[in-house]
């Protein structure tokens, strides 16, 4: 089913931002804020929506800069925004975070983000932390290391001949294509979303998804991992604050989900004592659209419940 309400949030960076939502069937125990992945869309999220829904949970969900319906003068489709895209994006999700506080005051909220989301989330909660009860950081990378000064070398030379504005033409090959290859068999080249055919075909048939993103899109998602791969941003944080890290064993985004593990030893090392961890057994990169879906939403309610219950 889709969201039960669809409606256009002025934000202030300038952006029309498409915003989605779903009430909680009853009386609500929080509300979950959404931020989806890299050249996807937030109504792809209507079916966790109703899961949540049915549980007791508000569900807020918007297409950021340069993806789905969201628009802005600066930012077309595969781009964030110039000059700080990533500023913007941030802003952005405090709008939507601000309008959720104006509509159900005193309703807890929790901020969820799935692979770029969870890059956004993260760094949404390293500046925001004290207006969350919980966060979940889900299928996201933050252990670039040398790689990520690699890949910022060739957007810098990318920028330098080709221009901010256009397609990068590496990151794709070195992202998504082999993320593609890397699946053993595979029928498309974006069987690494998922093991369900179905999902991966719907996908692949929406125009709004797939598509390839610009040079200083790609270079404001570094921004996002090195911000979380900096320790010294976690200290304003917490440290116990309510944290879910969750990844695929057959990722090939997150090494295997072995990036979920890393992200989940480094903050236990700075002190985060009320933190969940799991790699889900043979899932890839969308949890949310696998042949397992049902499990892992499962174990998603039963630590949000936990989470509002010790309010």
């Amino acid at each position: 089913m889709p969201f039960d309400d669809q409606r256009t949030l002025a934000s202030p960076t300038g952006a029309s931002l498409k915003l989605y939502s779903r009430k909680a069937d009853g009386k609500a125990r929080a509300s979950i804020q959404i931020s989806h992945g890299l050249a996807e869309h937030a109504a792809r999220y209507a079916g966790f929506a109703d899961f949540l829904a049915a549980r007791g949970y508000n569900t807020y969900a918007h297409d950021h800069r340069g993806h789905g319906h969201t628009t802005a003068p600066d930012a077309p489709l595969g781009k964030f925004g110039d000059p700080d895209g990533g500023k913007k994006v941030i802003a952005d999700v405090l709008a939507v975070h601000d309008l959720i506080a104006t509509e159900h005051a005193g309703i807890p909220v929790i901020v969820f983000g799935h692979s770029m989301g969870g890059l956004i989330a993260l760094n949404f909660v390293q500046k925001h932390s004290a207006r969350i009860q919980g966060a979940a950081i889900w299928n996201a990378n933050f252990t670039a290391g040398i790689s990520g000064r690699a890949a910022l070398a060739i957007l810098a030379w990318e920028r330098f001949r080709l221009g901010s504005d256009v397609p990068s033409r590496m990151l794709p090959r070195l992202t998504f294509q082999a993320w593609g290859k890397a699946v053993p068999g595979h029928r498309t080249l974006f069987d690494w979303l998922s093991r369900d055919p179905a999902e991966v075909d719907k996908y692949i048939a929406d125009p709004l998804c797939g598509w390839d993103a610009s040079v200083s899109l790609w270079r404001d998602l570094f921004g996002f991992i090195f911000n979380g791969a900096d320790d010294s941003r976690f200290a304003d944080i917490a440290r116990n604050l309510p944290i879910n890290l969750a990844g695929g064993e057959k990722d090939p985004a997150t090494a295997g989900g072995k990036a979920v593990d890393h992200l989940a030893g480094r903050m236990r090392r700075m002190g985060f004592s009320n933190l969940v961890s799991k790699v889900y057994a043979q899932t890839r990169h969308e949890s949310l659209n696998e042949v397992n879906r049902n499990m892992i939403m499962e174990d998603f309610v039963a630590w949000t419940d936990k989470v509002t219950a010790s309010r």
